[in-house]
C-alpha cells in the first residue's frame, strides 16, 4: 500500500469546512464568540477574522478588541480556530502567545502532525513529556470528513485546547 503524499500534504486549498457535529459539541462546551480564521460563508461564529470581518488577518489582528466587538451579555469569550493547514505553524504560534499574554481560550482543530518543530514548541513539553501548560491536548478517533466531503482527510486531527495560565 502506498502513501499519497501529494494529497496528504497538498496546498491546493486551505478551506477545510470543520464538520458541524464537532463544532457544536465544541461550542457547547468553550462557547465561542469568534471564528478565529474563516470567510463571510463558512464562519460558524458571529464574529471572525478573514475578509469582511472583525479584522482581515487573525495574525496581526487585536483579539481582545474583536472580543470586546462581539460581546453580545451572554459570556461567550473563547476563540474557535480550524487555520489554514498550510500555515498552521504561525496561526498555532499566534495563538499560543494570545493564551499566555491576553489570557483567552482558544480551540483548535489541527492536523495530528506530532513529530512537528510547532507541535514541539507550543503544544508538547518533551522534557516533561506532556501538554505545555495550560494546553490540552484530544486526539479524535478516526479520520474527520470535513464540509460536504465524500471522503475523510488524509490525515488524522487533534482538538488542542490553549487557557490562559494563571
Amino acid at each position: 500500500m502506498s502513501l499519497d503524499t501529494a494529497v496528504m500534504f497538498s496546498r491546493a486549498s486551505d478551506e477545510w469546512s470543520t464538520p458541524q457535529a464537532l463544532f457544536d459539541a465544541l461550542d457547547a462546551e468553550f462557547g465561542f464568540a469568534v471564528d478565529a480564521a474563516a470567510t463571510r460563508d463558512n464562519t460558524k461564529c458571529a464574529g471572525y477574522f478573514g475578509t469582511g470581518g472583525l479584522a482581515e488577518d487573525a495574525l496581526t489582528a487585536d483579539w481582545r478588541r474583536a472580543l470586546d466587538a462581539v460581546d453580545d451579555g451572554t459570556g461567550r469569550r473563547s476563540f474557535w480556530l480550524n487555520c489554514p493547514y498550510s500555515r498552521c505553524r504561525e496561526f498555532i504560534g499566534k495563538v499560543a502567545e494570545e493564551a499566555r499574554n491576553n489570557r483567552h481560550t482558544v480551540v483548535c482543530l489541527i492536523p495530528a502532525r506530532t513529530d512537528t518543530r510547532m507541535w514541539h514548541d507550543n503544544i508538547w513539553d518533551d522534557v516533561r513529556h506532556c501538554p505545555r501548560p495550560g494546553v490540552e491536548v484530544r486526539f479524535i478517533r478516526g479520520r474527520l470528513k470535513f464540509g460536504d466531503s465524500k471522503n475523510s482527510a488524509p490525515f488524522p486531527s487533534a482538538v488542542v485546547v490553549f487557557k490562559p495560565v494563571r
